[in-house]
């Protein structure tokens, strides 16, 4: 049994709450159990300046813990962002862009704010699965008001961890178990089960294949899961 009573192939308890704040075209509020993330979906009427004139749009992400969102203080990271925060946001940008045609979101930008405001382990597995929310709300703003005609999504998409912990596979990790793995692994998959990117990492010995594929199981069942999740907060059936 896990340090919370869980069982191995047990998700924490997910919430999404969506249009959690009243300002941004999309947003979600999402705790993977003592882990929450604020996600904010935010239209903008032009793109980067290096991707004028291709007939495409963009979709970027920022990625912020506040200063008490760990055991901790973290500093603000006021004049650059750290290379790991600097990671998580091309991750959740890539994620998010992967699940999407661009090319009908033509002139617009929308930029996905991840702000962790309590972290216990999986921060960036629950800002991609709360980004997706608010992103598929800011793109369900724009085709209401008339700014786009199609909806540029493909398939919905979200993000789980799994780990090697004191020999057993686990999954959607906490940070006392995280801290402890022997492997490290984030899932990021689409609905229908393509891989968007899979990050992975021996704490300690080699991961053999076999292990790699009872780990990819576990995501998938997560993944699922999640997904459900995300429809059930957008009020999809």
């Amino acid at each position: 049994m896990r340090n919370d009573n869980r069982e191995n192939n047990q998700i924490r308890n997910i919430e999404l709450i969506p249009g959690f704040s009243p300002y941004a075209e999309g947003s979600c509020l999402v705790k993977f159990g003592n882990t929450h993330v604020i996600c904010t979906a935010s239209v903008e009427e032009k793109v980067p300046n290096w991707l004028k004139g291709q007939n495409r749009g963009w979709i970027t992400a920022e990625y912020a813990m506040l200063p008490r969102s760990n055991r901790q203080r973290t500093a603000r990271e006021l004049k650059q962002p750290s290379g790991r925060t600097q990671e998580i946001q091309r991750l959740i940008g890539r994620s998010l862009r992967a699940v999407v045609d661009l090319t009908l979101l033509k002139d617009f930008s929308i930029c996905i704010d991840c702000d962790v405001i309590q972290a216990d382990g999986g921060t960036r597995t629950a800002a991609i699965t709360g980004g997706f929310v608010a992103l598929y709300q800011a793109i369900q703003y724009m085709i209401e008001q008339k700014k786009i005609k199609e909806n540029p999504i493909k398939e919905f998409v979200a993000a789980i961890s799994c780990d090697i912990h004191n020999g057993e596979k686990i999954i959607d990790v906490n940070y006392e178990e995280d801290s402890h793995a022997q492997v490290d692994m984030n899932f990021i998959l689409t609905e229908s089960g393509k891989i968007v990117e899979i990050q992975g990492t021996a704490e300690e010995e080699p991961f053999d294949e076999k292990e790699f594929f009872e780990l990819m199981s576990l995501a998938k069942d997560g993944i699922k899961q999640l997904i459900e999740k995300q429809k059930e907060a957008l009020g999809i059936k």
